[in-house]
Formats: C-alpha cells, sequence, structure tokens
C-alpha cells in the first residue's frame, strides 16, 4: 500500500470529525428523550424504542467510516459513475418492489431492515457531478452546452424520488446550486429562483395586480437609470422581458397551487402563512412544534422533563421533529448550540473544499456543505414555522438508519480525500 496510506488518521481533520461526534450523541440522547416515558422508564439501550435501534445504526455507521478511511481515495472518483447508476438502478427499482411507509413508496425492505435509496441519491449525485466537472474541458462559463449533462445527472434521480412521492427529498437537489455558484454558474440564474420563491408568497399575501402594478414601477425605474448604450444593446427588450415573466408567473400562481401540487402540498403552503387556518390539520404539526420550542424558554425544562413530546402533542418527535425536543428541553441555550455546531461544520467543509488541490475534491467538498446546509436550513426552519413542513431529517441527529448511514458516508468520504490532500497533485 502507498506511503500515504500507513497512518490513516494522520491528516484527518479533528475539528469536523469532533463536530460530528457531537452532532451524533446529541441526536441520539434526544431521540431517547423523546421517546422516554415517565410512566414506563427504559434504558436508552433498549432496543424495543428508536434510541436502541439508534444505537445499533450508530455501531454499523462506525464500521461503514472505518470502511471508508481504509479504502484508496481515489476509489470515490474513479467509481463516481458506476456508484451513480447503481443508485439510480435502486430508485427505479424501489418505484416497482418497494414498500409504502407514510404515503411514500421510497423504501426497500427486506425483513425487519429498511433501507432508503433517496437519501443515497445525494451522495451519489454528489460523486457524479465532481468526477463529470473534473474533467478540464469542461467549464461553466464558456459554454452552454456543459449544462445539458449537469441537469441530467441532477434532473434524473430527482424525477425518480419524486415519483416515489419523496418530495422532500428531491427538494434537497436544489442545493446543488451553491456548488454550481461556486464553480461558474451565473449569478442570475439562483436569483431568479429567489425571486419566483418570493413571487409566490407575495401573491398569497397580496392582491395580484397590486404586485403586478409594484413590478412595472421597478422595471420603469431600472430602464430609467440605465445608459442609452444599454439599452440600446439590448437593455430595454430583457427589461421588458424580465417584467413580463415575473407578472405571468403572479397571475399563474392560482393554477399552479390548485392544479399542479397536490392537496397536502397545497396545505402545507397556506398553513405556512398562517398556521391558524387549520389548526387542527395542516398547522397541527407547526403549531405544537413552535409551542414545544417556545416552553423551553432560555434554559429548558430538564432532560427528560418535556411535557409536548412525552404526550405525543408533536408528531414525528424523533425523526423529523427531533428540534423540538432540542428546544424544549434544553432552551434557548441548546437549540443555539445545536445550531453553531451546524454553523461551524458547515464553515469547516467550505474552508476544507476551499483548500482541495482537485477540482474533484473541491466540487464533492462544496456538495457536501450544501447538502448538510440545506438539511439544516429546511429541517430547523420547518419546526419554527418559517419553512414549509416537508419531512426531511436533521443531520446527524434525527432518527433512522438511512440517515445516518448516508450523511456519514457523504461527509467521510470528504474527509478521507481531504485527508490525502498532502500527497496530490493540484489539478484544479
Amino acid at each position: 500500500m502507498a506511503r500515504n496510506q500507513n497512518n490513516l488518521t494522520q491528516n484527518l481533520d479533528w475539528v469536523a470529525v469532533l463536530i460530528y461526534i457531537l452532532c451524533v450523541l446529541i441526536g441520539w440522547f434526544n431521540i431517547y428523550a423523546a421517546v422516554y416515558s415517565p410512566e414506563v422508564p427504559m434504558s436508552i439501550f433498549d432496543l424495543s424504542h428508536n434510541a436502541g435501534k439508534q444505537i445499533m445504526w450508530i455501531g454499523t455507521t462506525i464500521l461503514l467510516i472505518i470502511c471508508i478511511l481504509v479504502v484508496d481515495y481515489k476509489f470515490y472518483e474513479t467509481f463516481a459513475f458506476i456508484i451513480y447508476g447503481f443508485i439510480i438502478f435502486m430508485l427505479i427499482l424501489v418505484l416497482f418492489a418497494g414498500s409504502e411507509i407514510n404515503g411514500s413508496r421510497s423504501w426497500i425492505k427486506i425483513g425487519a431492515f429498511s433501507l432508503q435509496p433517496a437519501e443515497f441519491a445525494k451522495l451519489a449525485t454528489s460523486l457524479a457531478l465532481a468526477k463529470y466537472l473534473s474533467d478540464p474541458a469542461i467549464s461553466l462559463t464558456r459554454s452552454w452546452k456543459d449544462y445539458l449533462p449537469i441537469a441530467a445527472i441532477i434532473c434524473l434521480p430527482s424525477l425518480l424520488i419524486l415519483l416515489s412521492n419523496e418530495t422532500g427529498s428531491m427538494l434537497v437537489f436544489a442545493s446543488f446550486a451553491i456548488m454550481l455558484y461556486r464553480e461558474g454558474l451565473p449569478g442570475f440564474i439562483p436569483a431568479i429562483g429567489i425571486v419566483m420563491a418570493i413571487l409566490l408568497i407575495l401573491t398569497l399575501l397580496f392582491v395580484k395586480w397590486y404586485i403586478a402594478i409594484g413590478i412595472i414601477i421597478v422595471a420603469i425605474i431600472i430602464w430609467s437609470l440605465m445608459s442609452k448604450s444599454t439599452r440600446r444593446s439590448g437593455g430595454t427588450m430583457a427589461t421588458i422581458v424580465v417584467s413580463a415573466l415575473m407578472i405571468a408567473v403572479v397571475f399563474g400562481v392560482d393554477f399552479f397551487i390548485n392544479n399542479i401540487l397536490q392537496k397536502h402540498q397545497r396545505s402545507r403552503i397556506l398553513v405556512l402563512l398562517d398556521p391558524d387556518s387549520d389548526p387542527r390539520g395542516a398547522g397541527w404539526n407547526v403549531i405544537q412544534s413552535k409551542i414545544a420550542i417556545g416552553s423551553g424558554r432560555l434554559s429548558g425544562k430538564g432532560f427528560l422533563e418535556g411535557t409536548q413530546t412525552k404526550f405525543d402533542f408533536v408528531p414525528e418527535q424523533s425523526t423529523d421533529f427531533i428540534f423540538c425536543t432540542v428546544g424544549e428541553e434544553h432552551g434557548f441555550i441548546g437549540a443555539a448550540l445545536v445550531v453553531c455546531l451546524f454553523i461551524g461544520l458547515i464553515t469547516r467543509l467550505i474552508t476544507l473544499a476551499e483548500r482541495q488541490r482537485t477540482r474533484f475534491a473541491r466540487v464533492y467538498g462544496y456538495c457536501v456543505a450544501g447538502i448538510i446546509f440545506f438539511h439544516f436550513m429546511i429541517n430547523i426552519g420547518m419546526t419554527i414555522g418559517l419553512m414549509p413542513v416537508i419531512g426531511i431529517p436533521l443531520p446527524f441527529f434525527s432518527y433512522g438508519g438511512s440517515s445516518l448511514w448516508s450523511f456519514s458516508v457523504l461527509l467521510f468520504i470528504f474527509l478521507k480525500i481531504d485527508s490525502q490532500r498532502p500527497y496530490t497533485l493540484s489539478r484544479t
């Protein structure tokens, strides 16, 4: 074996590893708190509940991490497309032979063991994108033709996941825009997505004609500030086209809401704007979640002392809404600690990505940071009513083997690649 493989942990980034360990352990204890019942006390290692099962997942995850650190780091780049193809096969298989859980046919069940391929699709897509963009001939600033394969790599698993009715996991693929922007994606493209989201919310809150008039006024102001040369070179036409598209979006929102979205998706968007519109239905999750987090105040009610979670007011309290347990039992201090851990991890990953000597490593690092950031932002956002409830886990905290496996493998592949950076020739 090569000299740089002799000491597996010599150059491992222990800052990221320490944050990971803290997240997993804190998550495990909060899973236990979420399922603990004072009437029927049970050990945290009891395999009859989620906390006991989670320690089994943690144990198997450690074995996976060891395998990742032992395997040559070049393996992940060499076999990136093969891994991607295998996951695509699994996503197709699950459409025909998958088990349905909570209305989503996205699980492969073998006895008591269940696996969700959609969780691993993010890993496979990250590797495939890094492999494709590692080609020196590929540039996001020179040719639009290079965007077509990238769109195909992202859209294929997204479509298959959507067909399995796993909308939340599909939306996570939007996180790759962060990496693409770093690699040269023009800023106006993600800006368009942000503007469309803002228009959607404004249209649901205000009269459409007021918004349309506002768009026209802003367009006139922008046009008046243009120089004559900018107007003659296409500035005027661009302003008219963009304004017309924005107005079309405003008047097309009703059609999109009522004819494209499913009933539960429509309810989640409306409840985001007004949770009290359906307090015992679609708004129940958000209302109870906010009550649980708010009741923790500054320092929380204490470990195993939460009442909202103990009496099952909060749904999915050990999975999608695990942050409620943190807020209720550990208060603002505990919630802030969790937020700081994620911000620290994401910041560290971006720092590591920027110091990579190969484009493959940098692209993959940004994919990892983007995915974790998206999950962190959406999951915590939906528990406090800032984001629609789309059912995605909080990385390393939420109960579930597929989630813990996929995020751990995603992270430690990058840490393995980074650990070999001193021995890697620059190919940026």
